[in-house]
């Protein structure tokens, strides 16, 4: 009873840990998404320029911020409170003059004394009820620091009006039986304009900064997007003669690394090509006179098997010497896909190929129309082998061109799609191994169109046969 009670307790235990370990997955019907989490990167410049701008501009910014804040803290507010603090003493001494002696001819006099030394134009209204005046719609410091200081330094109630008078700021008290005293500032007395100066310069000189940084960084930006437009055509079999190193140091010796390794790229396709011709030479001679030796004997089966054998050498040797030639010395132009394409399609159905063509308009790309067709053409002979219709359809798609041939044939596993990419691969379990061919066609093909900028890769056909899939630069 307690060795099964003990077997229980160990078996409950490992499904908990077996539920532990299997991942979390979503009830039925609900459809789990991946929390997106928010990241810096998405707001950091993706080119060199931008980025390069973003380290000499940015901090320059921090820094036209932090003194701003500093200067208007320290400086603009202190002073106007100050020169607010003033006003007010002369508007509240005024106010006490007043009181104190409140006869018409000290009045005047003071008053005129007030406009003359103190530029402020004081009269005073019959007794009337002050005027509430609505706050400024944006925060005025004035009205806040002159408001403060009156608060301070009058005893009696007043307001403020900071934007009917232009020029002046009006001030009016309420003396009670006296009336209402009326000042109107100079707006120059409560306000400094060094402020405005101050940030004119300062904003003003950064903006030249940085016309000035983006200027010279587009300049030292420009020979690095040269070197990268080069080395992209060259990769695509086009002319690059013109490029020049150039820009910083760092550069010209990337430039220059660059021109070297083309030097050598083209002497090795050369030397290459060159050998292998040699070879091709060299190997049908004899491959001919054992032919011709074995026609002179008499017909045997043994005969018949070295004849086959030399056939399948001579195209083994054909197609490997196809594969490195790769596409020789053709140039890359401007040509039309389409048209291409339907050369292609007249080709394949006049060697007995059911073939369907469905093109889009404006297929025009830079590329080499010998090589592109040698690869098309290939992949319509394999499929047109192993199928018994072939669809071939052209678009444009993700900023280039896309070529899709499909045919209705026994397909290629996932598994091995990548591996018949690969010098002398032959299938045995997907397609026939009896065809007669040597296993270069793809590799060939996916060799041009890759020495092009493309890429070609294989999927399921919606008809449930092989799709080859084209992607080339528009």
């Amino acid at each position: 009873m307690a060795n099964q009670e003990a077997e229980k307790g160990i078996e409950l235990a490992a499904s908990r840990s077996a539920a532990a370990e299997r991942p979390y997955a979503p009830a039925p019907g609900v459809r789990w998404r991946p929390r997106r989490r928010w990241r810096l990167k998405r707001l950091i410049p993706q080119s060199l320029l931008g980025r390069s701008l973003m380290i000499i501009i940015l901090p320059l910014l921090i820094l036209q911020v932090i003194s701003t804040w500093a200067f208007y803290d320290r400086h603009y507010e202190n002073i106007t409170r100050r020169l607010s603090q003033a006003v007010a003493g002369e508007i509240a001494a005024v106010v006490d003059m007043l009181l104190t002696d409140p006869s018409n001819t000290e009045e005047a006099e003071a008053f005129a004394l007030a406009n003359r030394h103190l530029g402020l134009k004081i009269q005073l209204l019959g007794p009337e009820r002050i005027v509430e005046y609505d706050p400024p719609f944006w925060p005025s410091l004035i009205h806040d620091r002159l408001g403060r200081a009156l608060e301070e330094q009058l005893d009696h109630n007043f307001s403020i009006d900071t934007h009917s008078y232009g020029s002046d700021v009006e001030v009016r008290a309420d003396l009670g039986a006296e009336g209402v005293l009326q000042v109107l500032v100079p707006r120059n007395r409560l306000f400094s304009s060094t402020i405005y100066i101050f940030l004119w310069w300062m904003f003003g000189s950064s903006l030249v900064l940085s016309v000035i940084a983006t200027i010279f960084m587009r300049n030292q930006v420009r020979p690095i997007r040269r070197l990268a437009r080069a080395a992209d055509a060259f990769g695509r079999g086009r002319d690059v003669g013109d490029f020049r190193p150039e820009g910083a140091a760092e550069v010209r010796r990337a430039g220059r690394a660059f021109l070297v390794m083309r030097d050598r790229l083209r002497r090795q396709v050369h030397q290459r090509t060159e050998m292998l011709a040699g070879v091709s030479h060299d190997l049908r001679t004899p491959l001919t006179r054992m032919k011709l030796e074995l026609a002179m004997l008499p017909r045997s089966p043994e005969i018949e098997s070295l004849e086959t054998d030399l056939v399948q050498m001579e195209r083994m040797i054909e197609g490997y010497l196809a594969f490195a030639r790769g596409e020789g010395k053709e140039l890359a132009h401007e040509i039309e896909v389409g048209e291409l394409l339907r050369e292609a399609v007249s080709e394949a159905r006049r060697s007995g190929l059911r073939v369907n063509l469905y093109l889009a308009t404006d297929l025009v790309s830079v590329l080499r129309p010998q090589a592109l067709h040698r690869a098309v053409a290939n992949l319509l002979a394999n499929a047109g082998r192993f199928g018994k219709e072939v669809d071939v359809t052209a678009h444009r798609r993700s900023k280039g061109i896309e070529i899709l041939i499909d045919d209705d044939g026994p397909g290629i596993d996932a598994d091995q799609r990548e591996e018949v990419f690969r010098p002398f691969v032959r299938l045995e379990r997907s397609r026939n191994f009896d065809t007669g061919g040597t296993g270069l066609g793809l590799t060939i093909a996916r060799d041009m169109i890759r020495g092009q900028g493309g890429d070609l890769t294989l999927h399921d056909a919606p008809g449930g046969g092989l799709r080859a899939r084209i992607w080339l630069p528009a």
